[in-house]
């Protein structure tokens, strides 16, 4: 169906009241069904796009610092701490993962924050944007940090979550075997309308909090930075995009483009088949979204003057089935939008250029495996940095999926903890092996084991790259 007037949308306009969701996520929700229902494009088209030139680059901003220091005391930290890891087999936050023994991505998280108190002086509040699924955990997770909190203001907000729609019928998902399948989180473009509708947005202005710094929670190496803060606020910019050069690792991640002279963001959803080959240029499409991104709270609270219902952030529509575990389960449409998205929804919206260090996420338990190993070491204010910071960000690890893919058979796979990859270019696994400790990897391995009996590599092996000690 494409047309709305044979769709009812006030079908789902009740459930989400009757589930107790605000009327501003409902009218959101309703204003991208109706969208996409009435045939709105929800792919960009490369024939729309210029591609994006030079942009200023944080290298540069070393004069800017100590305007950033002066503005800290108006600054907070906002991270979004809603997944939950279930490629990773887990079924609670993602930063609730160890990344050394007593050590999660909260407490460094947490840690980070406390060391540019102290450094700075400076009460800088830390706020979660969790899911319902996340929130209990991980506020639990932070009760070790008893001085982490900020009189009078919460240490999360709950992001919303938005019906399901039958791909057949366009009417919202009904699965009695599970009912939570109904359902599913919008995005974290929710951030927008999730800090209006719980009161954070206006918790915050009440502190006289301004800007604040937002990234993802298993991104470690995003932290506020004086010097862009200085920046933003010398150039009094509402909206700022961090963004890092594109690599061939980096081609299917969301890239940034002009339309009508204002700087976009594209996602790989919103990609039409027939423009893919461009959208992995990395030539033409130089830079990608690191969802490291600053906010002026006063340019949001005015847009929602403007726009009572929120900003009007691209909507993708990505197709699912109804029960990932059941193949033979109807297909469903779930409406998202990106938090980058916004940066065409500000006017004077500008991006800048910063280094890989600031963008190390943990997606796979490729990613984990090498923050776990002495390749990265734990720095004073927090951060995972890596050992060899000045070398090129190409190491490639490489796991069977089958043998790897989740942190229960990881875990049972290299039970003394991670082999050394400090050395190692690549590895690659393919099969069951098994991991004693203190095994160094030198070079690039590849380990095939074609048996179901488990190779097992004992305490003190080196493996260079033809496999030999």
């Amino acid at each position: 169906m494409t047309k709305t007037e044979s769709v009812d949308l006030t079908i789902f306009a009740e459930r989400m009241r009757a589930e107790g969701l605000p009327e501003i996520a409902t009218r959101a929700f309703l204003r991208a069904a109706d969208f996409v229902a009435s045939g709105g494009a929800t792919t960009i088209s490369d024939s729309d796009l210029e591609s994006v030139g030079n942009l200023p680059s944080m290298t540069e901003l070393a004069g800017f610092e100590a305007a950033g220091r002066r503005a800290a005391s108006r600054a907070a930290v906002i991270k979004l701490n809603g997944g939950l890891g279930t490629s990773m087999g887990l079924s609670k936050a993602k930063s609730l993962l160890r990344l050394r023994p007593g050590l999660s991505f909260l407490d460094s998280i947490a840690n980070q924050i406390l060391y540019q108190r102290r450094m700075w002086g400076v009460e800088l509040p830390l706020v979660l944007m969790n899911s319902y699924r996340t929130h209990e955990d991980s506020l639990e997770a932070l009760a070790k940090f008893p001085t982490l909190a900020t009189d009078g203001l919460p240490l999360d907000f709950v992001q919303h979550k938005v019906p399901r729609i039958d791909a057949a019928t366009w009417t919202p998902v009904e699965w009695p075997a599970d009912e939570s399948l109904g359902w599913c989180p919008p995005g974290h473009g929710d951030l927008y309308i999730a800090l209006e509708s719980s009161g954070m947005l206006d918790a915050l202005r009440n502190r006289d909090i301004r800007y604040v710094f937002v990234s993802n929670a298993d991104n470690l190496g995003a932290v506020l930075d004086p010097s862009i803060l200085g920046w933003m606020v010398e150039r009094q910019l509402p909206f700022l995009m961090e963004v890092a050069e594109r690599t061939a690792a980096d081609k299917k991640g969301g890239h940034l483009a002009r339309r009508r002279g204002r700087l976009i963001l594209r996602e790989v959803a919103q990609c039409p088949d027939s423009d893919l080959a461009s959208f992995q240029d990395i030539e033409k499409h130089r830079y990608f979204n690191t969802n490291n991104l600053w906010l002026d709270l006063d340019a949001l609270a005015e847009s929602f003057e403007a726009s009572p219902d929120g900003l009007p952030l691209a909507v993708i529509r990505n197709v699912k089935k109804v029960d990932p575990r059941d193949s033979s389960s109807p297909l469903c449409y779930q409406l998202e939008s990106a938090m980058g998205s916004a940066i065409d929804c500000f006017d004077r919206a500008e991006a800048i250029i910063v280094p890989r260090d600031r963008f190390a996420p943990v997606k796979t338990t490729n990613d984990l495996l090498e923050l776990w190993s002495d390749a990265y070491e734990v720095a004073e204010d927090g951060r995972m940095l890596r050992v060899d910071a000045n070398a090129k960000h190409d190491r490639v690890i490489d796991l069977d999926p089958e043998f790897f893919g989740s942190i229960d058979k990881l875990e049972s796979r290299f039970p003394e903890g991670a082999p050394s990859l400090v050395q190692c270019e690549r590895l690659t696994i393919r099969g069951d092996h098994r991991f004693e400790a203190d095994v160094t990897i030198i070079g690039n391995v590849a380990l095939v084991n074609d048996s179901e009996v488990p190779v097992t590599f004992e305490s003190g092996r080196i493996l260079t790259g033809d496999g030999s000690d």
